[in-house]
């Protein structure tokens, strides 16, 4: 179970957040000023989401304190600042992610995902081919092929093929696609998907890809 140090003094806003994220199953120490977050820290959370106002001070100060005691846990500012400058402030000292209130909780479970699951490296994965029935994905080199014939694909199309094949029949939605492959930075759309998954049929096989209506798609195990 990861834990999160949830920094924020807003006392409503910080019970609802608390809550949301212990139904999602996440372990929450909760700090409304510094004081109390620097003490918590010391347990080592996962991950922290810190607000940038607080009663004793600003987050970027905690957040600087951290850096220079050679904690690497992830940082998601969450603030009401919206100014270019303040973000890029954030960001240079060593916050992973930043969200403006007001907010969607499912995007910010979202961030939280992607912080605590770490960046996938998939041109670098040093993992043996991935079989999967007639398709092989050789991660190292880059290679597919389907059925013993070789597939050309751009980047994002053998990463999301990487994907669904690491997990054969496992339904995957649109928005964790996006969120796994192209990450929240692109701003790409579920269309976008939608468009990768036709190609990737062309290049292989109609029914490799199953639309799992309502839902997402999923890599079939073909004969």
């Amino acid at each position: 179970m990861a834990r999160i140090l949830l920094v924020e003094d807003d006392k409503n806003l910080g019970l609802s957040l608390k809550e949301r994220l212990e139904c999602e199953g996440y372990a929450i120490d909760w700090a409304e000023s510094i004081k109390r977050a620097t003490e918590m820290a010391l347990t080592g959370p996962d991950l922290v989401i810190l607000d940038w106002m607080l009663p004793d001070g600003q987050g970027h100060d905690f957040l600087t304190k951290l850096r220079k005691q050679g904690q690497k846990m992830p940082v998601i500012f969450l603030t009401a600042k919206v100014d270019l400058v303040d973000k890029i402030l954030g960001l240079e000292l060593g916050a992973n992610d930043y969200m403006t209130k007001p907010f969607e909780p499912r995007e910010l479970l979202a961030r939280i995902r992607v912080q605590l699951r770490g960046p996938k490296n998939f041109e670098t994965d040093g993992s043996e081919p991935i079989l999967v029935g007639p398709l092989r994905i050789d991660v190292p080199k880059h290679k597919v092929s389907f059925r013993g014939n070789d597939v050309a694909l751009v980047k994002k199309e053998f990463e999301l093929l990487h994907l669904l094949a690491e997990s054969p029949e496992k339904v995957f939605s649109r928005d964790e696609i996006l969120n796994k492959v192209w990450g929240y930075d692109a701003f790409p759309t579920t269309r976008t998907v939608d468009t990768h998954i036709m190609m990737l049929r062309q290049k292989t096989h109609d029914d490799l890809i199953e639309t799992v209506r309502s839902v997402g798609y999923r890599l079939k195990i073909l004969v």
